[in-house]
């Protein structure tokens, strides 16, 4: 498998619109940072998932277009399968991998960020922050992971590569990590389990 875990200097590619418009913006803040003096950090998310651990705040949005909101609608029946877009990439397991964060780890991320900045720890108009977990996890890892939270069996179909796609990626944390002192503390059952929690109380 190719490297693909993301600093924060390397040179920025999109391949989707979604990339882009993020881009567009982190380069416009650094414009109005220039003009004008302000201040700012920006964090780079990887894939947000999972709800708070009480269960009072999950996601729920159509159309739904997200891995780990499918998964559970699947597990709740209000979903024929699970589509996974072609097995045959550069992976252990032949499915796209990606960096699921806990919700709850990227809010740290965001105190974070934000007491540095008023501290003014960095002495810079704006940095640029990673904030994922590091370790990249498979269609089919998340699937099978649900599977165990849940004790729930899901359907899903291979189909063929979307464009669009990229292989893996995966957050280094590195910068993140030593000048936040900051790091992601929930494994990929946790975001799993909480959205699930959460959905099953939608469901009362």
């Amino acid at each position: 498998m190719a490297k693909v875990e993301k600093v924060e200097n390397e040179k920025q590619e999109p391949v989707n619109p979604y990339g882009f418009t993020k881009l567009v913006i982190e380069r416009a803040l650094q414009d109005y940072s220039q003009a004008y003096g302000l201040n700012f950090a920006a964090l780079r998310y990887f894939n947000a998932a999972g709800a708070s651990p009480d269960g009072g705040i999950g996601e729920d949005h159509q159309p739904e277009s997200h891995l780990i909101p499918i998964v559970l609608q699947v597990a709740l029946a209000q979903r024929e399968k699970i589509t996974i877009f072609g097995d045959d990439w550069e992976t252990p397991d032949g499915t796209c991998v990606r960096d699921y964060i806990h919700v709850v780890d990227l809010a740290k991320a965001h105190i974070a960020a934000l007491e540095r900045l008023i501290n003014n720890k960095n002495k810079k108009d704006f940095e640029v922050f990673n904030v994922g977990t590091g370790i990249g996890s498979s269609v089919l890892e998340v699937i099978k992971a649900f599977e165990k939270v849940s004790e729930k069996s899901l359907n899903y179909k291979i189909v063929d590569k979307r464009e669009g796609d990229v292989t893996a990626a995966y957050a280094d944390t590195t910068f993140a990590n030593n000048e936040l002192g900051w790091k992601t503390e929930k494994t990929l059952e946790d975001p799993l389990l909480d959205a699930w929690k959460w959905q099953l109380k939608q469901t009362v």
